[in-house]
């Protein structure tokens, strides 16, 4: 079913990204799990934590499980099967001393000193490479919710079944790949399945435990003050502003993920809500495009106003309703704004600014977003600009189908790194 636990992944984290978990931390379960794990986290630009746990296995048969430990004290226990192998207490006992030793070596191992990722009130997506019995898996879903996680999303490529359906019940949601009817064990799942060694788990977390959490910004608007994630890479060609759409935020997986693809072309970027928890709550505000258009604006004075961004280029992009603000907002900026790009978007809602945009204007629409698909081609029709209309093939409108994603991602980069710089 999969090449390597690096393909099992990339497939996994495409499941992942439909659920559009908000503020998303990536847990993987040491060994393989992490190789898994690593593969979400990029798809969803979130951070990668560990959490360990260790199987306890049957006296005399260590390679099944009657239960399972996880840092933070998490013990979980078969109870049905302890009692029908009739493992003591006793030999229970030593068995815990034994892996708790283990364990702590690996806790001491793979973090290196660096601080565990803070879960409170965030989406802890539990990562392994496969489920069968699914206690390491219970483990470690209670250690994230003793960390303050306020979701906990339990990813795997592979399952048995019928521990799937257990596991519905302690994880707030579930999501496999594959759930074969007869599958033996996990490696059978895989082409590659060697094992991991402690030195590429180490290496993994090294990677990501190096890069730098978004300084997080506040901006002043209309009298309120909005939070945003300010990134901007060493040597950047110029800036894109993000607007959100109707029910999202700055912490939006599949905005984030763009996000970070732009910065690997070397422009930076700025997310931000453009209300306040309070005003989220507000369905006016929500769909109020001039103050969406207005928030836009006043965050793209604050950016001009920095010294490290100062004299770059700076470009929209917008999803949805987000569109309708970043074009209505580049409307009245004109010349400031170099660039804009729309993603599922809804540039009907921008009215009569359409005809007042200056800047080149890309549209991206799925294939198999029909609706929206024909409002794009009437606005389109109505700007004066220079535009361009990019249909993804076999794509809805949250783009979350294989390589759909990719696709916007890489036409983002071009759009922007042509006209940014020009």
């Amino acid at each position: 079913m999969f090449a390597d636990r690096t393909e099992a992944g990339i497939r996994l984290a495409r499941a992942v990204q439909r659920l559009d978990p908000p503020d998303p931390v990536v847990l993987g379960l040491p060994r393989g799990g992490v190789i898994v794990a690593a593969a979400v986290a990029r798809t969803l630009a979130a951070p990668l934590d560990v959490v360990v746990v260790r199987k306890l296995g049957a006296p005399g048969n260590p390679e099944l499980g009657v239960g399972a430990i996880a840092e933070g004290g998490v013990t979980v226990l078969n109870e049905q099967l302890i009692a029908q192998l009739r493992v003591t207490s006793h030999e229970l006992d030593d068995t815990a001393a034994a892996e708790h030793g283990e364990l702590e070596r690996r806790v001491a191992a793979y973090r290196a000193g660096r601080p565990t990722v803070p879960l409170e009130g965030r989406a802890a997506v539990v990562v392994d490479d496969g489920l069968a019995t699914g206690y390491t898996a219970r483990a470690a879903i209670e250690a994230a919710r003793r960390r303050g996680a306020a979701s906990v999303i339990l990813a795997v490529p592979v399952a048995v079944p019928e521990t799937v359906g257990a596991l519905e019940e302690v994880a707030d949601r579930v999501v496999v790949v594959e759930a074969p009817r007869y599958l033996m064990a996990v490696g059978a799942a895989y082409a590659d399945f060697r094992q991991t060694t402690d030195a590429e788990v180490e290496a993994v977390l090294r990677e990501f435990g190096s890069r730098r959490a978004s300084p997080v910004v506040e901006i002043p608007a209309g009298g309120v003050l909005l939070e945003g994630d300010l990134e901007i890479p060493a040597g950047a060609a110029g800036m894109v502003v993000f607007a959100h759409g109707s029910g999202s935020s700055r912490l939006s997986p599949r905005n984030r993920a763009v996000a970070a693809g732009l910065r690997r072309a070397g422009l930076g970027t700025l997310l931000f809500d453009l209300l306040t928890a309070d005003e989220g709550t507000d369905r006016h505000k929500v769909f109020d495009i001039p103050l969406l258009g207005e928030r836009l604006l006043e965050a793209t004075r604050w950016l001009q106003a920095r010294t490290d961004a100062a004299g770059l280029p700076i470009g929209f992009f917008g999803a949805s309703t987000g569109a309708a603000a970043a074009l209505r907002a580049a409307a009245f900026a004109g010349d400031d704004i170099g660039a804009v790009v729309s993603r599922g978007g809804r540039p009907d809602l921008a009215g009569d600014a359409l005809e007042r945009v200056t800047a080149p204007t890309l549209l991206i629409v799925g294939e198999d977003d029909p609706a929206v698909l024909e409002l794009n081609l009437a606005a389109r029709a109505r700007m004066t600009c220079e535009s361009g209309l990019e249909i993804v093939p076999g794509a809805t409108h949250l783009f979350e189908e294989p390589g759909a994603l990719e696709r916007v991602e890489a036409l983002a980069v071009l759009w922007f790194r042509t006209h940014l710089e020009a």
